[in-house]
């Protein structure tokens, strides 16, 4: 890995942690179009980066995560599930499904049609949840059980604790913001525990390109996240399960040929 590698896997980071298309499918495809060997150090690399995005949301919504108690137990009531099963399946996820590309594939096209067919029967209620002071904490732990689907490469956790909370009665706005916020425990954990695992052991190279990464995905996620933002007001998801659709029909014809 070199420079120009950190640096395109580092915007493909920013530009999808928080869209519903599946950052980590699209990280693990595009090694394998850039011929990256699928190393430990590729693997933790493709997990630390994604604090960089993480930071980006921490710089846009720091109140809610130092000032406001009452919203910052919400989110560690939605990450619970996800804490658990991910401490139980951190192997099978690490050493076994981050490598199935037929399944992360499928999981892009299914996830795709998933979105397009919600969109379609779905009709948000009228009193449906405005603000996150207004979400339950049953309501929170079970959108938290949504993301934790999302431990198969390819589901895409935003996609499911965005689907998760729409379907438990939440405003489009109220639980985008919500999978923002999910998001920062959620990947500081993972990160976290996979350095643990893997025992920091990287040489100094190493650590400079993680540092690259980091930077982009940060500076990329700032703008991907004011762009759905703005987005999900006058749009639907419809589009971002053709683009799935998409994407995965090609990475079928990549791997073919």
């Amino acid at each position: 890995m070199d420079f120009l590698h950190a640096t395109l896997l580092g915007v493909v980071e920013g530009l999808t942690e928080f869209l519903p298309v599946s950052s980590t499918a699209h990280l693990i495809f595009t090694s394998a179009i850039l011929h990256l060997p699928s190393t430990e150090f590729l693997k933790s690399f493709e997990i630390a980066i994604q604090l960089g995005a993480i930071l980006a949301v921490l710089f846009l919504y720091w109140r809610r995560f130092f000032l406001d108690v009452d919203s910052f137990s919400r989110i560690l009531a939605a990450f619970l599930p996800t804490a658990v099963v991910g401490f139980f399946l951190y192997t099978l996820f690490k050493g076994f499904l981050m490598d199935q590309l037929w399944l992360i594939v499928s999981a892009l096209f299914l996830g795709g049609i998933l979105l397009i067919l919600f969109e379609m029967f779905h009709r948000e209620r009228a009193d449906a949840v405005d603000d996150l002071s207004r979400v339950s904490y049953l309501q929170c732990f079970l959108i938290g059980v949504f993301q934790s689907i999302a431990i198969i490469p390819g589901v895409s956790r935003a996609g499911a604790t965005i689907l998760g909370g729409l379907l438990l009665g939440l405003k489009r706005r109220t639980i985008v913001e919500f999978s923002f916020l999910l998001a920062v425990p959620t990947m500081v954990a993972a990160t976290g525990y996979d350095l643990l695992k893997t025992g920091f052991l990287f040489s100094s190279e190493y650590a400079w390109l993680l540092g690259v990464g980091f930077l982009v995905s940060f500076v990329t996620a700032l703008l991907a996240v004011k762009f759905f933002l703005r987005y999900i007001q006058h749009h639907s998801f419809v589009w971002f399960g053709v683009y799935r659709i998409l994407v995965s029909l090609l990475l079928v014809w990549w791997m073919a040929t």
